[in-house]
């Protein structure tokens, strides 16, 4: 039951986040979502009954390309709703406003800011930055 089984079916969605559609994952991502609350809050009664109905007919890996779009898609929804709120802002304001900085830098000659397109604090600095500011959208 390894991840590897999956080859093709291992997809980056949208946030660039790799989704391994084997089952192991499957339920480690149902667990997580129950435990947290949001299996019932998130998910639609067809999606959990999808997800359920992959997890108990799939043996190792999701083979077929429908199902696995569909489950790629609702799991996509579980993981979103299961990260954090800085997370999210560190992804959407911290991560380009780091590296706009970045080149800025790099064009007035200074070398160490190829390393602020990566650094992490440096992201979540600027993700609160721009949340605190008064013009930031709410």
């Amino acid at each position: 039951m390894s991840a590897s089984c999956c080859g093709s079916n291992m997809d980056l969605d949208d946030a660039g986040t790799s989704i391994v559609l084997a089952r192991s994952e499957l339920l480690r991502t149902r667990a997580k979502a129950l435990r947290r609350g949001l299996w019932f809050r998130v998910l639609t009664g067809i999606e959990r009954t999808m997800l359920n109905l992959a997890i108990r007919v799939v043996r190792d890996c999701i083979k077929g390309a429908l199902l696995a779009r569909l489950v790629r898609a609702v799991i996509t929804k579980l993981i979103w709703a299961m990260e954090s709120r800085l997370a999210r802002m560190v992804k959407e304001n911290g991560r380009p406003l780091a590296a706009k900085l970045s080149r800025i830098a790099l064009g007035w000659g200074n070398k160490s800011a190829l390393r602020w397109a990566g650094d992490v604090a440096f992201m979540q600095y600027l993700a609160m930055l721009h949340v605190n500011s008064p013009d930031a959208p709410s």
